[in-house]
């Protein structure tokens, strides 16, 4: 079945990208509103911290679940139900009386995030081209960044409000979650996964494998967790695919640690609009970045099929390392270095974000037979995202215990110097070191790459010639 085009374009990968807008708005939604949930519920920076700690732990924990889906079902009601599950959790936290209720909710948001963000990787990797795949997830990256600078400026500016008596942190809640319901809805009706196109012939080869099976009592289901077990172990056996997990172990503390950005303009003394100005040039200059290091790392690999790739993510991370050290220890905490800020953040966005598409998701697509695409993204996300929720929690703790944090000296209005001093002193912690690490873990990728890049296409010829 092919995908209706909309002006050329695939009406399929158009709702798909809106879905990742979305996906990211909803992200970055808590972080965007942490003083307001801190006044609310009386909650300091390391309860803050265990709320993206639960989410993160629950997408990651769950991630493996999208890659049994995806084996035996389309993409696209898999993607509705994670997308419908996502927005059940949003909307509930911004009904929540107390804070364990915004907890709980926080860990369904993270199951729904779970089921999708891997499913969206995969049908991205499936769409296009080994030469093009980069440039595919950077434009992913793009609007998606686009959709979270949407969300958290919003929800930023939103919070100084009422609506109809309502606060507006816990509006912008409910509005996303209405909003993210229809794009589920139209995920389901006119969303066409592209592994259709071919899966006519698999189909019938996977049933005539599984025909002894049943004819021997074996259910149906016994044969789908057979099939998950084996892609699985497969998986799990590509040292590729392993070296970039440990990379991604300490590469991601960095940017879970971020989500206190926000919270650390505040306490500077910075308002809501330009707080959210502020993480919104970030955002854009990550937007930028990872769109720029797609096509970067597709020319790259081009040039150097064997180490274009492992080059770009080891620049990115690195750049890393003296942004985070001028950012958080060099520039005054004042709102007079508000330019200052400004132009660091940008460019920090821009040279930081090149990993995922220049290098991390693509090399994923081609170290694996093409179905056992969206189970490689759901286990990178299982080991990154459950090892890199510790980092929130972590910042607020380091802040509170170690350097002086007192969430009862914050003005409301005002911020606290002491508070934002402490604040970024965490933050650095959780980011210099683990970008240094990170940039060095991508090392061995120039030996195991080359080989599991081929091994995956004899695998690949093998099963065509099967079928």
């Amino acid at each position: 079945m092919r995908s209706r085009r909309f002006y050329g374009i695939s009406l399929s990968l158009i709702i798909i990208n809106m879905a990742a807008i979305m996906e990211r708005a909803d992200e970055n939604l808590l972080p965007a509103v942490y003083k307001e949930i801190s006044e609310t519920f009386k909650a300091g920076p390391s309860d803050l911290g265990y709320l993206t700690f639960i989410r993160n732990f629950v997408k990651g924990i769950a991630s493996p679940v999208a890659g049994i889906l995806v084996i035996n079902y389309d993409r696209p009601p898999v993607l509705a139900i994670g997308i419908l599950c996502w927005a059940l959790g949003t909307g509930a936290m911004g009904a929540s009386k107390y804070f364990f209720q915004v907890g709980f909710w926080r860990a369904v948001n993270g199951f729904g995030l779970a089921i999708v963000i891997p499913s969206l990787q995969s049908f991205i990797a499936d769409s296009y081209t080994d030469e093009a795949r980069g440039t595919g997830f950077g434009f992913l990256n793009l609007i998606g960044t686009l959709g979270g600078i949407g969300g958290g400026a919003i929800a930023t500016v939103m919070a100084g409000y009422e609506f109809w008596g309502i606060p507006g942190w816990r509006f912008a809640f409910v509005m996303m979650a209405t909003l993210s319901s229809l794009i589920a809805f139209l995920v389901f009706k006119l969303v066409i996964d592209p592994r259709r196109r071919t899966s006519i012939e698999y189909d019938i080869a996977k049933n005539s494998d599984r025909k002894d099976l049943i004819e021997k009592g074996h259910t149906n289901s016994m044969s789908i967790w057979m099939e998950s077990w084996t892609a699985m172990k497969a998986v799990m056996k590509v040292q590729t695919f392993q070296c970039i997990v440990l990379q991604g172990l300490v590469g991601s503390l960095p940017w879970t640690s971020m989500v206190f950005f926000t919270l650390w303009f505040e306490l500077i003394g910075f308002d809501h609009n330009s707080a959210a100005a502020l993480v919104g040039l970030f955002a854009a200059g990550c937007a930028l970045g990872s769109f720029s290091g797609g096509v970067i790392g597709d020319r790259m690999s081009r040039m150097y099929p064997n180490s274009g790739r492992i080059m770009c993510a080891q620049f990115s991370a690195f750049m890393g390392i003296p942004f985070s050290w001028f950012l958080l220890r060099v520039v005054n905490q004042s709102v007079s270095s508000y330019f200052t800020f400004a132009v660091t953040l940008f460019l920090m966005g821009l040279t930081i974000s090149w990993n995922a598409t220049a290098t991390n998701s693509p090399m994923f697509a081609e170290v694996v037979p093409s179905k056992h695409r969206t189970m490689i993204y759901a286990f990178d996300r299982a080991f990154e995202v459950s090892f890199s929720s510790f980092a929130a929690p972590v910042v607020g703790i380091l802040a509170e215990k170690l350097y002086g944090y007192d969430s009862k000296s914050v003005d409301p209005l005002l911020g606290s110097a002491k508070e934002a001093l402490a604040l970024s002193k965490g933050l650095f912690s959780m980011m210099a070191v683990p970008y240094g690490l990170c940039s060095l873990f991508y090392t061995p990728l120039y030996w195991t790459y080359k080989q599991d890049r081929e091994n995956a296409k004899i695998a690949s010829i093998k099963e065509t010639e099967l079928i």
